[in-house]
């Protein structure tokens, strides 16, 4: 328990210096884990190869962990210092006023927090004085109020009221105190410093120790409810020194957070994912371990580095997993392009060695064609993993998600000539198409690529919000996913079959079927999601792609997955990476459906 003593002469700056001691640390292990990345480590890369350099790097990767360590860490520590200061201040000016009203009454403050106050005389009436001790509840303190009424003595209630704020204030102060002792234990370092993956993965507890301490004070200066704008204003607002401390504390949120720049947005994420995989390990379930297979090979490829870049822009273990990956920097490549996958991906070892890689090939593709160009997978929600796959829910709430994301990656971008590109493969193209229906759209998209598409939502290309001529699509002959029957087809035909069985047996069920099937979609344009994007209907500009493998004949859905793959679709990668360059006029034009 915190004394009176104890809170009233407490030096609130010595907490605050101290923080800034632990930060300045901080801030120098900061410094020194990019010094050794960026200039030495990558310089040894660059100009030596040997063995000798080769081991080199690896004791250099181990030296720049540690750094890491020691700034998250000692940023710990320095955000728990401030955080105790500032939740501290206003319970000891509620004590020092509480004393300074005890003064001027003339009351006596005894050191246990109870308060003596003064006989009076009223007439014929001498209530006597007594001492009475604070309560820290409401109901108590209610209870005490009324047993100072029944005393008849005014000083009575004036004396209960102040002993009540001194012991509130007390009691708060005690419980924030021991909240952030149990928090700071934590953060100390095992003898003989040797950051493993369990380390992280107690990094992680400190991490959720610290901000469950502080209550999030530092974090509530972060503007999450806010606009991209506003977001990228505070972050420009910022000195060096609080970028670092908020990347030491929150880079889970900093990296997260549409509105700041895709640099600092990696450089969180960077910091965060030693710590995520620490946690996914540690609680060893099969889907953690399962999101943990993915961190791990995505986190060897950005040690790996090459051309075009690596940006994380968004890491985390919510639902299936989330992973935002650039390749090229989308604020300072003229053309950006960010691709949403669709059924059965989930962040895992398939994810990172498969589903990615199309990111990749799209950026290397429209590079050729301007080197100004970025291209990004987004994992930013739930996609479908089953039978949710037939209804929209999965896009309805992933849209939101991905519309704040385009909109950032305008608000970051730092030319004024921007080409942003939204594609949708599969699944993801209804999630794109919804998202470009919902509030005020996606006024910053120049030009959509749908692939594979059961339907985006829409009935023509103009209805997502750029000229039809800006809405392009690639379907494969022989991808069936294209060509998924419309509810009313589907409807239609089970109604038809019905009564053809009961009037003409199993031969009219067939011819029934087939009949209800046609009326209930008389154009054949129309698929599981609303108008093929492929059709003369809905009027977009179809570009052409290699049939495929026949499903029914090889017995494989191949024909839905080469739409990115220059080995496999040149013709639908090529024309992919015109589109995203900025160059429509280097597609291979198919005729609509």
């Amino acid at each position: 328990m915190i004394s009176l003593d104890q809170l009233r002469d407490l030096e609130l700056s010595a907490l605050t210096d101290q923080a800034r001691v632990w930060a300045n640390i901080s801030n120098r292990a900061y410094a020194s884990r990019e010094r050794v990345t960026e200039e030495i480590a990558t310089g040894l890369t660059d100009t030596q190869k040997s063995e000798a350099s080769v081991a080199a790097v690896i004791r250099l990767g181990r030296l720049s962990n540690n750094y890491q360590y020691i700034h998250t860490e000692c940023g710990l520590v320095a955000a728990s210092l401030n955080g105790l200061s500032q939740e501290l201040e206003p319970l000891q000016r509620k004590l020092l006023n509480a004393l300074e009203d005890a003064e001027q009454a003339g009351f006596e403050v005894n050191a246990d927090g109870s308060v003596r106050y003064p006989a009076v005389s009223l007439g014929d009436s001498h209530p006597p004085g007594d001492t009475v001790s604070g309560n820290s509840n409401l109901f108590s303190a209610a209870v005490g109020s009324a047993a100072a009424l029944t005393t008849q003595n005014p000083n009575a209630l004036i004396a209960q009221g102040i002993a009540d704020a001194i012991a509130s204030a007390l009691s708060q102060a005690t419980e924030i105190d021991e909240q952030y002792a149990k928090a700071l234990h934590r953060l100390k370092a095992a003898e003989g410093l040797d950051v493993t993956d369990s380390t992280w993965a107690d990094v992680s507890g400190d991490a959720a120790a610290v901000h469950g301490a502080a209550d999030d004070v530092l974090k509530d200066n972060i503007p999450t409810d806010q606009s991209q704008t506003k977001r990228k204003e505070w972050w420009d607002s910022l000195s060096d020194e609080e970028r670092v401390e908020y990347l030491a504390v929150y880079p889970d949120v900093i990296g997260n957070l549409d509105g700041i720049p895709a640099a600092a947005r990696d450089e969180a994420n960077r910091l965060f994912l030693p710590q995520l995989m620490g946690k996914l390990e540690a609680q060893g379930d099969e889907a953690s371990l399962t999101k943990l297979d993915g961190l791990q090979k995505i986190d060897e490829q950005l040690r790996a580095g090459g051309r075009p870049p690596m940006f994380l822009l968004g890491v985390g273990d919510e639902g299936n997993g989330r992973a935002i990956i650039s390749y090229g920097n989308p604020d300072t490549s003229r053309n950006v392009s960010a691709y949403v996958p669709g059924l059965s991906t989930q962040l895992d070892g398939g994810f990172a060695d498969g589903t990615v890689k199309r990111a990749k090939d799209t950026a290397i593709g429209a590079r050729e064609i301007d080197p100004s160009s970025a291209s990004i997978i987004w994992l930013g929600y739930d996609a479908p993993l089953g039978a949710d796959v037939a209804t929209r829910d999965d896009a309805q709430r992933g849209a939101p998600a991905y519309q704040s994301f385009m909109s950032g990656l305008a608000t970051t971008h730092e030319n004024k000539d921007l080409h942003l590109t939204a594609i949708g493969h599969s699944y993801g193209s209804l999630t794109v198409g919804t998202a470009s229906q919902q509030g005020s759209g996606m006024p910053d998209v120049d030009d959509y690529i749908l692939l594979g598409s059961p339907g985006v939502g829409v009935d023509h290309a103009e209805d997502m919000g750029v000229g039809k001529q800006h809405v392009f699509v690639g379907a494969a002959d022989n991808d069936l996913v294209t060509k998924a029957p419309s509810k009313g087809s589907v409807v239609g035909g089970f109604v038809g079959g019905t009564i053809g069985f009961f009037t003409g047996g199993p031969p009219g069920a067939v011819v029934g079927a087939g009949v209800g099937a046609d009326l209930g979609d008389l154009g054949d344009d129309d698929n599981w999601f609303g108008k093929d994007p492929a059709s003369e209907e809905f009027g977009a500009t179809r570009f052409r792609t290699e049939d495929g493998p026949n499903a029914f004949t090889h017995f494989t859905l191949e024909a839905h997955s080469n739409y990115f793959n220059p080995e496999k679709d040149q013709m639908s990668a090529d024309s992919i990476a015109n589109i995203v360059a900025g160059n429509p006029e280097g597609i291979t034009p198919e005729a609509r459906r």
